[in-house]
């Protein structure tokens, strides 16, 4: 069932060819301006991965992947939901040395994902990952990381808004820092959309930290996997969106497991048999680098930047006749 809305009185900044030629020049200049601030290269990434590998991303763990078979190898393949733990592996790979990471598109389907203005069962987002020294592990880093990665979304929106100036809405660079269990303390009575909500209307701009981890109130704050991010040192960017009235995720990251925090966290969610999987052994025999990375979703930042009410307006996907019937009522076309 789709909970799609079309805030009262909205009308798109830019046309339907225009939002086109617009997200072009946002990727493009995205990309450099990002990638120049974290020393990231690009290279290619697979839309699929073997099931056997255990390098597809479970998310929540209830999540289905599209999978299908392939004769040639007798083995099954998943298309990606995203590519966490492919990146490391590649890092590895490549060799990589500390200072230096990747960037490269990822494309994913998620197919249990519930239709709304921000979400949409294709995914596309810009995935990095940069090795790191263990001494790097801290919360000071990751800030730091963070706020170079607001810095670079800021430098490309003043550019964005220097082409097309009808754009509006200015991102705050000042970055506020708060846990998921700082957030509960202060909003105890709320579930954890509704706590990002009130605190990014104050905070234009926050990074919301530990995220996975189980808080006093025996519950989590969102999802995620126990076998990619550290759950003590990781977070989501909020952005708030004037368009929609709410917090707005951006980007999900972390610094990533070690063998030490991996083993912990497989046992917390009763995973443990991850462990004899090939990308799982490789970690815990600590043969991968120690690395931070994350995704940085690339309809999100286009529908920020360019105004945009609905996700379909800046990506092509497929939608439920109450979310078309919704737009066509509105006037928002979908691409």
């Amino acid at each position: 069932m789709s909970k799609t809305y079309i805030p009262d009185g909205y009308s798109p900044s830019l046309g339907l060819y225009e939002t086109q030629k617009a997200i072009v020049l946002i990727k493009r200049i995205f990309e450099d301006v990002f990638s120049g601030a974290l020393n990231l290269r690009r290279v290619s990434a697979p839309l699929f991965v073997s099931e056997e590998s255990g390098l597809n991303d479970n998310l929540n763990g209830v999540e289905r992947p599209v999978e299908f078979d392939v004769p040639a190898t007798g083995e099954n393949s998943q298309i990606v939901h995203s590519l966490a733990k492919w990146k490391r592996l590649a890092l590895h790979t490549y060799g990589f040395e500390i200072g230096n990471g990747l960037i490269t598109d990822m494309n994913a389907i998620r197919r249990d994902e519930e239709l709304d203005n921000l979400h949409s069962v294709y995914v596309d987002q810009w995935d990095w990952e940069k090795v790191i020294s263990e001494s790097d592990r801290n919360l000071d880093y990751l800030k730091e990381t963070v706020k170079k990665i607001v810095s670079a979304i800021c430098d490309t929106q003043k550019t964005l808004m220097n082409i097309y100036p009808v754009l509006k809405y200015p991102i705050d660079r000042n970055v506020s820092f708060i846990t998921s269990q700082e957030l509960e303390d202060m909003y105890p009575s709320l579930t954890p959309k509704e706590r990002e909500n009130e605190y990014l209307k104050e905070h234009k701009t926050a990074f919301i930290m530990q995220i996975g981890k189980v808080l006093k109130s025996g519950q989590i704050h969102d999802g995620r996997a126990p076998d990619y991010d550290d759950w003590d040192l990781n977070g989501d960017i909020m952005i708030y969106n004037e368009v929609l009235g709410q917090a707005f995720e951006i980007s999900s990251m972390g610094i990533r497991v070690s063998p030490e925090s991996l083993s912990r966290q497989l046992k917390i969610r009763g995973k443990e048999e991850y462990a004899s999987l090939p990308f799982h052994k490789m970690l815990l025999n600590g043969e991968l680098p120690y690395t931070i990375g994350g995704g940085i979703g690339q309809s999100r930042l286009c529908m920020l930047f360019l105004n945009k009410a609905h996700i379909g307006e800046v990506q092509s996907s497929v939608w439920d006749k109450e979310t078309l019937e919704t737009c066509r009522e509105a006037g928002v076309s979908l691409l």
